[in-house]
């Protein structure tokens, strides 16, 4: 069986490098990254759905900005 060319493919699409992706002013850091809050969808009654630098889905968005070289 031929290896999935795709298995990793989520790694390139993190929040921290989504144009969605809005870290917190004063960010708490932990093992997964940054708090912030995912600014793709409208608010709900509870404000924007927080998330962590490391955490994704499948509306990332690249945003080139925040690419660092490595």
């Amino acid at each position: 069986m031929a290896d999935d060319p795709w298995k990793h493919r989520s790694a390139g699409m993190k929040c921290k490098t989504c144009m969605w992706f809005a870290a917190k002013e004063s960010p708490a850091k932990d093992e997964r990254g940054v708090l912030g809050r995912c600014r793709k969808h409208a608010p709900s009654m509870n404000g924007f759905v927080p998330v962590f630098e490391m955490d994704w889905c499948g509306d990332h968005r690249l945003d080139e900005s925040k690419i660092t070289a490595p």
